[in-house]
């Protein structure tokens, strides 16, 4: 599943001297690909491990991790000491990368919505600031095969591509799925017969990068929502990384803010249905082949103004493209006829997505880099 153009990755017959990893995930994170990577590797002896944390989210790092914030001079110092740095997302420090240093970068998603280069609008300097870090990177990771080329592309990348799957996605199908899914319902207070909710939507780059320190709006009407759903119902919003603190969400019962939640592929388990949009959550749902839902109340203007997409999702969504409150309660409301309305469609955006997401992507990329 791999594909080289260049890089640094270790010959199989190379000795492993003791590393040290520096991880960043969404600016300060402890999650998704990085995260699963650390997990296989935290009892290797021949590593030192250091994330880049970001004070807002430091709770959710295990007490036994060491951690430097990222927006210290500290941060600087351990990224060009380090032997690899795995990342999921740009590493907006200052940094100078130094002869020997791996850059692996994981990215985070399926990319649906255009990305970097080919996107239809981004703030001025903000694409050759971030392409700074780019010419850093030796290795990209590739979800799956329409993803590659793609990357490549968009970020303009001439770097190595393992088309591995993502490691993240490991938990969704492994033995212990079902006890992490047990273990974060009842940590959030989640009864058995209650049907779980998570919507997880996308950002909107004009409403977040234009205005800095205004509210973002959530385009749901949570109120009438769950007013349609009634009790036996949860909902767990997610906001995205890029505007997490400034989405607000209004309390009310059945009603949780997860935003702060460490990793969201714990709750893509705990989650019976997931709402998305143009998130690329959708193809890592759809690993756990549960039932989704699209709210997509400003498609045309997200598609032909703020961002657009790689395909037209509408004919290929493993699930309802809706616009309305209203029309998404009420599909939900038939979740099981739904999901047999559009199993065919699920099963082939399956196979067409996750075909690599068999838990082993994360064994496959560090034979890949020599971890």
């Amino acid at each position: 599943m791999s594909t080289h153009a260049g890089g640094t990755l270790r010959h199989p017959g190379t000795p492993r001297a003791r590393k040290t990893v520096v991880y960043n995930s969404f600016h300060g994170r402890f999650s998704c690909n990085p995260r699963a990577i650390y997990e296989r590797l935290a009892d290797r002896r021949a590593v030192e491990h250091v994330w880049l944390a970001d004070a807002r989210h430091a709770a959710s790092f295990p007490r036994d991790v060491r951690t430097v914030d990222i927006g210290s001079a500290e941060a600087r110092i351990v990224l060009e000491r380090a032997d690899f740095l795995v990342a999921n997302t740009h590493t907006e420090v200052e940094w100078e990368k130094q002869t020997g240093t791996t850059y692996l970068q994981t990215w985070h998603g399926t990319p649906l919505k255009r990305i970097h280069h080919d996107v239809l609008w981004a703030p001025e300097g903000r694409l050759s600031y971030l392409d700074r870090d780019v010419a850093r990177w030796d290795v990209l990771l590739s979800p799956n095969a329409p993803s590659s080329p793609r990357l490549r592309k968009a970020f303009g990348f001439d770097g190595t591509i393992l088309e591995t799957g993502y490691p993240r996605n490991d938990l969704l199908t492994s033995p212990q799925a079902g006890t992490v899914r047990a273990t974060v319902r009842h940590d959030l207070g989640i009864a058995s017969d209650v049907k779980a909710i998570l919507y997880a939507p996308t950002w909107r780059d004009d409403e977040c990068l234009l205005d800095r320190e205004k509210p973002v709006p959530c385009g749901l009407d949570v109120s009438e929502f769950m007013d349609l759903l009634g009790d036996d119902h949860e909902l767990l919003i997610r906001s995205h990384n890029m505007v997490t603190g400034r989405a607000r969400v209004a309390e009310q019962p059945g009603v949780r803010d997860v935003s702060y939640f460490p990793d969201i592929r714990d709750l893509y388990l705990a989650a019976d249905v997931l709402i998305t949009d143009y998130s690329s959550a959708m193809f890592d749902f759809a690993v756990t082949g549960k039932p989704m839902f699209f709210f997509a109340y400003d498609l045309a203007r997200y598609a032909e103004s703020v961002r657009g997409f790689y395909f037209d999702f509408v004919p290929e969504a493993p699930g309802p493209v809706l616009s309305t409150t209203s029309d998404l309660a009420e599909a939900i409301a038939a979740v099981n006829e739904v999901s047999r309305q559009y199993s065919d469609r699920y099963d082939a955006f399956r196979a067409t997505y996750c075909g690599w997401e068999d838990g082993h992507s994360t064994d496959r990329v560090l034979d890949l880099i020599g971890l």
